[in-house]
């Protein structure tokens, strides 16, 4: 296994880093994991997005098995999320398999739209419950059907914009899965969002895999921290109180966030 020889502890402590934040709060992953390989370790941004979206597939696929034997997920509501994002995934990447995803442009285009959905998943991770009260009264009122297609729409949107930059199927999912499903309990929003990332980031990253933009030892190198970490995380007998992280990471986004865009 050629890839031994490239073994990075680096990436293999921030895998741990990451996978323990995601296994004691299960927010995190995919919103660090990008702009950390961007911005601490110069990795080229197409190069990042496309590594991310296979190490997301396989953390996500432990926390599927977890919450579906726990009956956590709402399948049908995965299978919606599916049906729009897997189409639109597929899509987005023979547009951009026209492109050179190492050149200038492509690189500004990628780390732009990072910086933006870091952005926006700040802002959903600050203010999802003002965001809940505002949309949740008249979205209850929306026939089954209609919030049906609204999910669908809701998946080809997030495959799209996972695609392009390897975030927004975590805080942005769930904020969106709640505002559609108010009667949902969370337990199942999480689930069933955590549910639709499988299928999401492995088609994502396998497409970018094809185009050359996947780093295996880097891969690799985060898989082995991030695993013991979720679960040492999942097994931490004292948790960081929601209300001081949610702050603290909304706004360690919205520098990040900030930083890329600007």
């Amino acid at each position: 296994m050629h890839w031994l020889a490239s073994f990075n502890l680096l990436y293999t402590l921030t895998g741990f880093f990451v996978g323990l934040l995601v296994g004691q709060t299960g927010m995190g992953g995919g919103s660090l994991v990008t702009p950390i390989l961007v911005l601490a370790f110069g990795v080229a941004p197409a190069t990042a997005v496309g590594t991310d979206l296979l190490y997301a597939s396989i953390t996500k696929a432990v926390g599927t098995a977890v919450h579906g034997a726990h009956h956590t997920v709402r399948w049908s509501i995965v299978g919606r999320l599916a049906a729009g994002s897997v189409p639109a995934t597929i899509a987005t990447l023979l547009v951009i398999s026209h492109f050179n995803l190492n050149s200038r442009i492509a690189s500004g285009v990628i780390t732009t739209v990072l910086g933006v959905m870091l952005l926006i998943t700040a802002v959903a991770l600050l203010f999802r419950r003002r965001l809940l009260s505002l949309g949740g009264n008249w979205l209850e009122l929306v026939p089954e059907r209609q919030t049906s297609k609204l999910t669908i729409a809701v998946g080809a949107v997030l495959g799209l914009l996972v695609t392009v930059s390897s975030v927004g199927a975590g805080a942005i999912g769930v904020t969106i899965l709640l505002l559609l499903y108010p009667r949902l309990p969370m337990a199942r929003v999480v689930g069933s969002d955590i549910a639709h990332a499988v299928p999401l980031t492995l088609v994502a990253g396998l497409g970018h895999l094809m185009l050359g933009s996947v780093n295996i030892p880097m891969l690799m190198s985060l898989l082995i921290g991030s695993i013991p970490g979720i679960v040492l995380g999942s097994l931490f007998a004292v948790r960081v109180p929601d209300a001081v992280l949610r702050p603290v990471l909304a706004a360690t986004l919205a520098a990040v966030g900030g930083t890329l865009v600007f």
